[in-house]
């Protein structure tokens, strides 16, 4: 093959892998685009007035912020407390989701037992039945403990997260070494000891991911909060944004854009500070073959 024909044949590859390039940029583009302009609008029209709404969609923020907080501000219940109502229900609730659904998945991963497999498959079955069907039962069974207008119920039911089991099964599954846990074990280590001192750091990135999840499902939760919680002061965020569409703010759109946009600030923060903690995982190829 001459010289000539290999440059051409290189040249066409070149422009070949320059215009696929082109295209997964181009797409990529168009769904960052898709995802931020909506949220982009939210906090643009959270600055603008019900006048300045109705009247066009713009993506320039406009004067009306102040405005609009005094207006959310002079209602009969706090948004702060709101704010901190969920935080404490959404951060109690990550930490036991996290920790015993990883604890939960690396049971079934690493050891063997009668009824492993049943007690896998039903775990996974219960991740496809909605939460919404035994919400009567759940209901009646929290009013006869006396734990209705509790945080209880919206926080130890975290516990027993079958989706979150099923996350941190499939992501044990690509990096749990089981030279790793022998190694321990013959130096001494008890099993709580492996789980914590070992495959947890392994399971970091995985462990913020699921973080991330739980934290963002619970903060947005509102449909269980709405049936077991009465009482204003002890409403979440998400209730109390849905208080601003009451008669009195039917024509202050810009005070519900407001509330909405106060309501997915947490989310964006958490993630914010934990997507860069969501590398790849640390412990593949630790041990050599």
């Amino acid at each position: 093959m001459s010289s000539t024909t290999r440059a051409s044949l290189k040249d066409s590859y070149s422009f070949k892998t320059n215009v696929s390039r082109t295209l997964v940029y181009f797409v990529l583009i168009c769904l960052t685009l898709i995802c931020i302009i909506p949220v982009w609008v939210l906090f643009v029209n959270s600055t603008r007035s019900t006048v300045e709404i109705q009247s066009g969609l713009t993506l320039i923020p406009s004067s009306s912020l102040a405005f609009n907080w005094n207006k959310i501000s002079t209602r009969n219940f706090s948004l702060y407390k709101g704010f901190a109502n969920s935080t404490i229900i959404s951060v109690s609730t990550t930490i036991l989701s996290v920790y015993f659904s990883v604890l939960t998945a690396y049971a079934i991963e690493v050891y063997d037992f009668k009824g492993k497999n049943f007690m896998q498959q039903f775990i996974y079955v219960l991740v496809l039945i909605p939460q919404q069907i035994s919400i009567i039962g759940f209901y009646q069974y929290m009013s006869r403990l006396k734990l209705t207008n509790s945080y209880i119920p919206l926080i130890v039911p975290a516990i027993a997260a079958p989706s979150s089991v099923f996350f941190a099964k499939q992501y044990l599954e690509t990096c749990v070494s089981r030279d790793l846990i022998y190694a321990a074990r013959i130096d001494g280590c008890r099993e709580f000891g492996i789980f914590h001192r070992i495959m947890l750091p392994i399971a970091k990135p995985g462990v913020f991911t699921l973080s991330i999840f739980a934290f963002t499902a619970s903060w947005n939760n509102f449909f269980t909060p709405f049936i077991l919680i009465s009482k204003t002061e002890r409403y979440t965020l998400p209730m109390l944004v849905q208080l601003l569409r009451g008669d009195t703010f039917r024509t202050e759109i810009g005070a519900v854009y407001l509330g909405l946009a106060v309501s997915v600030m947490p989310v964006i923060i958490v993630y914010v500070f934990l997507a860069k903690n969501i590398v790849s995982g640390l412990s593949l190829g630790a041990v050599k073959e």
